[in-house]
């Protein structure tokens, strides 16, 4: 029985998508059956970043229609035999969703995956509630700023009061913390919000610290996850985080400004 995690977010831009696309890569890596879903309807960026976008023929919607069975709209990651993705509409509007049709999907995938990522779209509307409603796990993603601090309290809200546990005075779904782009040296400026500064507002727990970085940019024009780009700081953090996930402890990288040597002291680089 496949375990449903959310990736959400109280403000577009955080780097939801990219975090689905590279945690449903990691958990897939690692050797679990996983597929990932866009509930971004309208969008549909996820199919771009995971560097499918040409294979897309039936989507989530037509599946929820009945115009195309679920196996014919699944598509089978290049690279990870044990990773799939159920793209989006581009062309259908978010009403399209419907709360019987993506119970059937989710329970339909259920019998057959280890996990269920579902990218929701930023917000607390009802596309993101309809990503959220069935989750087992959360990874709540924001940046180090106030505002989208401010808008991921929100959506922990939802997490704890319209969700199915929640309706049925279950375990609450469990919430984790993935903090990206974020850059130590604007830290230090005091023009973000330190970890600890986020963790305090939130209060739940830290999965990942994601560093600011062009790699992440262009991982994602190549239609690649950047989890896959092992050699990058970005791709590290990734893996630390799906490992942590996995209930491996890793401590956290990528969150203390580099001191400069002296030429960068000198000379202000």
């Amino acid at each position: 029985m496949a375990r449903i995690v959310v990736v959400t977010s109280g403000k577009g831009g955080v780097g939801k998508t990219t975090t689905a696309a590279s945690f449903a890569a990691g958990l897939a890596k690692s050797g679990f059956k996983t597929v990932v879903i866009d509930f971004d309807v309208g969008l549909r960026n996820l199919d771009l970043v995971m560097g499918c976008e040409r294979r897309v023929v039936f989507d989530f919607i037509n599946v929820i229609t009945g115009d195309a069975r679920l196996h014919q709209a699944l598509i089978k990651d290049k690279r990870l035999d044990n990773l799939f993705i159920l793209p989006a509409s581009q062309t259908r509007d978010k009403d399209a969703l419907t709360e019987e049709g993506v119970e059937q999907v989710l329970n339909e995938l259920r019998e057959d995956y280890d996990y269920i990522i579902c990218d929701s779209p930023a917000g607390i509307e009802r596309g993101s509630h309809l990503a959220a409603y069935h989750a087992d796990d959360a990874l709540v993603v924001t940046n180090p700023e106030v505002s989208s601090v401010r808008d991921s309290d929100r959506v922990l809200g939802l997490l704890a009061s319209r969700t199915l546990r929640a309706e049925q005075g279950r375990e609450p779904v469990k919430e984790h913390l993935l903090l990206s782009r974020y850059d130590p040296h604007r830290v230090k400026k005091g023009d973000m919000l330190s970890v600890d500064d986020v963790c305090e507002i939130l209060a739940i727990d830290l999965l990942g610290v994601i560093p600011e970085s062009e790699d992440v940019l262009n991982a994602s024009n190549s239609g690649l996850p950047v989890i896959l780009e092992q050699e990058t700081d970005a791709g590290q953090a990734y893996l630390d985080a799906v490992a942590r996930y996995q209930g491996e402890e890793r401590p956290h990288r990528f969150i203390n400004a580099e001191r400069k040597g002296l030429f960068g002291r000198m000379f202000g680089g």
